[in-house]
């Protein structure tokens, strides 16, 4: 276990966040839900069909007990989620197409957080990152004053830990969209006690390029300055301006950032996407995520490869956004 783990756990203490595990049947999230209810700082509440569920865990010889389950169509308060749901979507959906939607489990475990039954979703093992963000962006909602969530991963190699954002969601952000992913993406990291220090990234450090690409960039830098003038940031930034020390000395002497960046902000989700998994398999990083940000209440998708202990990690990370 990291030290972030660590650190995640000393945090959640007793308060007994309760996290929505929609793949009850899946034996990953079966395996995951009895450590978390082993160790007993967060509490998984599983969804499935009782009997499927109960033979999934047979199966898998985990023992269910004292683990919260449920089976959505069996809940008592089935119909009161549904005319909640109704409220929400503001006439986009009749009773009738919510009573069929609320039977999909992750649209029911996002609106056990909407109504305050749990404390966030961890989804993904069996679903695409659509089935897993699609209900959270329509019942959730992002915080106000953020247009878009985005994905952020935490990349951990020994004691290093830094935030590289956005890598799952955004295709092609805006300035404005960047400045937010930017904001966002240091909330994170201060959640998992890392101090802020952002850079914008492109193929330009300082005016080196000039294109539409590298003024979007520098454009939301000063979008982002605006935003939060105490949040150490700068850009635009090649990555090992941003990151080496003598790199930085060289092309953005007069920077804020002297190569000591820890949250990287990628110009597309192009860039990010392909700039985080070079650095897991080559680099020999860890990547946790993707943690979804902005959102009024935290859902995290998983990757559909993951491993019982990523739905475990998740499951803690997401617990401890919601403190």
């Amino acid at each position: 276990m990291t030290d972030l783990f660590n650190q995640l756990r000393q945090q959640l203490g007793n308060q007994g966040k309760k996290i929505v595990l929609p793949e009850g049947t899946d034996v990953r999230v079966l395996t995951a839900a009895a450590r978390l209810q082993e160790e007993g700082i967060v509490k998984p509440i599983l969804l499935g069909n009782e009997l499927q569920l109960k033979q999934a865990a047979a199966d898998a010889s985990i023992d269910l007990d004292g683990i919260e389950w449920i089976d959505p169509e069996q809940a008592s308060y089935f119909d009161e989620l549904i005319d909640l749901f109704v409220e929400r979507r503001k006439g986009k959906a009749t009773v009738e197409q919510a009573r069929e939607l609320l039977k999909d489990a992750n649209v029911f475990g996002t609106m056990l957080v909407y109504s305050g039954r749990a404390d966030g979703l961890v989804s993904g093992a069996a679903h695409s990152t659509a089935d897993t963000v699609r209900p959270a962006l329509q019942i959730i909602k992002t915080k106000p004053g953020v247009s878009k969530t985005s994905g952020a991963f935490i990349m951990m190699k020994g004691e290093e830990r830094l935030v590289f954002a956005d890598c799952a969601i955004t295709i092609a952000p805006t300035a404005q969209e960047l400045a937010e992913i930017a904001l966002e993406s240091a909330k994170t990291a201060k959640a998992f006690g890392i101090e802020p220090k952002v850079a914008m990234l492109s193929f330009s450090t300082k005016g080196s390029a000039v294109s539409e690409e590298t003024e979007r960039v520098v454009e939301a830098v000063k979008i982002a300055k605006t935003m939060d003038p105490d949040l150490t940031l700068d850009g635009e930034f090649q990555f090992d301006a941003a990151y080496v020390p003598e790199v930085a000395a060289k092309k953005a002497p007069d920077s804020d950032l002297k190569g000591d960046a820890n949250v990287f902000v990628f110009p597309s989700l192009e860039a990010g996407n392909i700039g985080y998994k070079l650095v897991q398999r080559l680099g020999g990083y860890e990547a946790i995520g993707p943690i979804l940000q902005g959102l009024n209440a935290p859902v995290n998708d998983l990757s559909r490869g993951c491993s019982a202990d990523d739905v475990y990690k998740l499951s803690l990370i997401t617990a401890a956004q919601s403190l």
